[in-house]
Formats: structure tokens, sequence, C-alpha cells
């Protein structure tokens, strides 16, 4: 065992990933990580920690010293290194007076090179979907040793609600949900985020608050449909819990383009943009495969029910949820696109350029000492090296189903979730990616 960055790495033999060509000359891979997180129990003993979403800061100069940024609800934000040991943890924001509702920090994305009152920052910015704000925090490179804190809040004190009109609304939990950023060409800082239990979303620039805070502004706002025509006559809603809207959550920042890209989750993903008056033009670049399919939900078993056929206006390569979505970037500006197929456990990847031709998927399956992916909700993609243990890149997946299992004091197993380090380049090599 060699050790790295004051944790333990096991070095173990790994099968290589597997590639299958389909008859449209698509790929298909099975990969396994290499690195994982510790665990994160959603109950009281485990603080409600439940792992969602990842995002990577690499180290300017000491790639080692890389760290990861998870997102995990309740449970706040924990900091890992690429060993996977846990560097540091921050809880989420309270309630504050008055209010009902404490943080629940549910997506997170890191901009570096940010130029905010005169300084330059690297920043780690949250979707806290319980108090319907957007926090930052600020990235120390001094402080990415193990024990030393990496992210400091440094959330201007009176950002206000995205969505919500008042407190009260935000007691409702409409709120802020899904989260990206990306940095502008002038060198600040832009944050999407959708809004839960609906088709909102808004953009937020970054703002320099008071005594070195950070705060924001709202840009634009926009929505995604709710209905859908189909081919013949007719439409086509998604079946949703009554008074909820088919809502987005996965999303990512095409800076090459200065776009986005959005995971309808029960429809599929977009590709928004914006002309120079600031109007949206909206894309739908793949659909799941139940889209058309009417259903109906049912109040007793609180599950959709289908009732009629399939129209076949459905798309072969996402199982609803579609959810977290990243952008593998090369020096060009192009790539690819990764995008999460949370109902049958897989990736589907495709041309960042273009009309997103879907190019392969691959399954993160279990491997030596470490199991494999389920029902993932974010993850996160570099093309750059990181470190010695990941010189070709890396994918970091949030794992919906951490096992082995761990059993509470009642013999019931624990909600259990954490994150995988995936090596980019057992991905790449079979689905020929060049990077």
């Amino acid at each position: 065992m060699t050790a790295v960055g004051g944790g333990v790495l096991v070095l173990v033999l790994l099968p290589v990933p597997s590639a299958l060509a389909k008859p449209d000359g698509t790929r298909w891979a099975t990969v396994t990580a290499s690195v994982e997180t510790p665990s994160a129990f959603d109950d009281e003993a485990g603080g409600n920690a439940d792992a969602d979403d990842p995002a990577l800061w690499v180290h300017p100069t000491d790639g080692d010293r890389s760290v990861v940024v998870g997102a995990l609800k309740n449970g706040g934000l924990g900091v890992y290194g690429l060993d996977g040991a846990l560097l540091q943890s921050l809880p989420a924001a309270p309630a504050p007076p008055g209010a009902t509702e404490a943080g629940r920090y549910n997506n997170v994305d890191v901009v570096t090179g940010v130029r905010l009152g005169g300084r330059t920052l690297d920043l780690a910015v949250v979707s806290d979907r319980g108090r319907d704000r957007v926090r930052v925090f600020s990235i120390d490179p001094r402080g990415s040793a193990a024990g030393a804190g990496v992210l400091t809040d440094v959330t201007a004190p009176d950002v206000a609600p995205v969505f919500s009109a008042d407190e009260s609304e935000v007691d409702e939990q409409a709120t802020a949900y899904g989260l990206a950023a990306g940095r502008t060409p002038d060198g600040g800082a832009v944050v999407l985020t959708t809004r839960r239990h609906s088709t909102d979303f808004a953009t937020l620039r970054l703002v320099a608050g008071p005594d070195g805070t950070v705060g924001y502004r709202t840009e634009s706002r926009g929505a995604l449909p709710t209905e859908f025509a189909l081919p013949g006559g007719g439409s086509w809603t998604p079946c949703e819990e009554p008074g909820e809207l088919p809502q987005m959550e996965g999303s990512v920042y095409d800076p090459a383009s200065g776009s986005w890209y959005v995971a309808q989750e029960d429809v599929g993903i977009w590709h928004l943009s914006q002309d120079e008056r600031g109007a949206w033009s909206q894309r739908l670049v793949d659909r799941v495969r139940a889209y058309g399919v009417p259903a109906t939900f049912d109040e007793e078993s609180e599950t959709c029910q289908v009732t009629g056929d399939d129209p076949g206006q459905g798309g072969t390569h996402l199982t609803a949820d579609a959810e977290g979505l990243t952008i593998a970037q090369r020096a060009d500006g192009k790539g690819y696109l990764f995008a999460s197929s949370q109902g049958d456990s897989t990736f589907a990847v495709y041309e960042l350029r273009g009309s997103n031709r879907y190019v392969g998927g691959f399954r993160v399956a279990d491997g030596a000492g470490i199991d494999g992916v389920q029902h993932s909700d974010g993850a996160t993609v570099t093309t750059k090296p990181v470190g010695t243990a990941f010189p070709h890149g890396l994918l970091i997946t949030h794992d919906g189903e951490n096992t082995p299992t761990t059993e509470d004091a009642d013999g019931e197993d624990r909600v259990d979730t954490d994150f995988k380090l995936v090596p980019l380049e057992r991905v790449a090599r079979p689905l020929g990616l060049r990077f």
C-alpha cells in the first residue's frame, strides 16, 4: 500500500475495460473505479448525509493535492483527497431566526480564475435547496494538505432567494435545485440553477459583496416545456405527482460556446443558448425511452401507471431519470457530453458539437474491492492530468447504492451513498474518445 496525501491508496490489478461495437457503429464499455470516498449515511448517526453531486478542483501546481467536493444534502459538503480520504466537512447552513428550513446542499460546481473585486478566485458554488439560495465557497490552494481547511464560506450575508418571493414561499421548498457554473470570457462567473418541481431556471452573475464576500444578481429567467406535441396530433405530458411539473437537475456549462446543457428528468437532455438580446433557444438533444408514453399518477401506490400504448417517440440511450451532465473538453473546444441514465445505472456519451451525435455508453461495474455505480445523480469529468494517480484525466460519479451494506443498531440496512473515481482512459479507450 502507498500513502498518498495522508490517506491510503490500495493498488490492485483491475480487469481491462471491455468494449462492444454495436451495428450502428457506436460502442459500449464496462469499466471500474479505482478509488471511492467514505460512506455517507442518510440517518441521524450519519448526520443525514446523502451524497448527490461531485465537483473537482485541480490544484494549479501540485496535481496530487487536487480535491473532490461533494454535495451531501443535509450533511453539507465533504472535501476529499484523490485517495478518497475525507479532508474537510462543512455543515449545511442553519435556519436563520424566523425561518423554518435549514440548508440542504443539492448540487455543486467549481469555477476557477474568477475575477471579482480586484481578486482572482477559485470558487465552489452550491445550490442550497433548503434555503433557496446559491452559496459560494473560496478554495485555498494552501489548504488542500490533509487536515487543513480547503473551503471557506464567503457567501454575502444579504443574498436573496433565487426563486421564492419571501421566506414563507421558501418553506414550500420549490427552491433552487440543479446547478452548474462557468467562467465567462470577461473573467466573471455565471451560474444556472433549476427549480425543484418546476420547469423554471435562472442564470445568475456572481458579484463582489462586502468584506470580501461573494453575492449574485439574476441575469435572466426561462422555463422548459411541460407539454409536448406528438406526431399525428395530440400531446404528451410527463406523469408527475399532483402539483409537480417535470423538473430539471443535471446541468453543465459549455465554455467554448457559452451555452448550457440541462437534463429534464422525465423528458431528456436539452441544449440551451441565448442570443444577443437574451432570448433563449431550446433544442432537445435526446429523449428518455418513456417519452410520449401515457401514464397517470396512482395515489394509492404513489407511482405512475401506464395507461396506453407506447407511441414509439422515445429515445434509445436514456432511461428516466435523465440526470447528471458533465463535459469532457478538448483543448480545441470540442469534446464529449456525458449523461447519467439513472433508471438503468448507465452513462451515455454524445459529441459536444453539431447535433450532439450519440457516440456510445458505459457502465461502472464492480471491481476489485470497489463496487459499481447505481442510480447516479451527478458526475464530473476532466481531461487534464490530475496528479500521479490520474495522469490521463478523471471521471467522478455519485453512487446511489454503495455496497457492501452496513446495518444499524436495529439490524436494518443504512442508506449508504458515496463517490467513485474512475481513470478517464478506462472510458476513453474502449469508446474511441479522442482527447
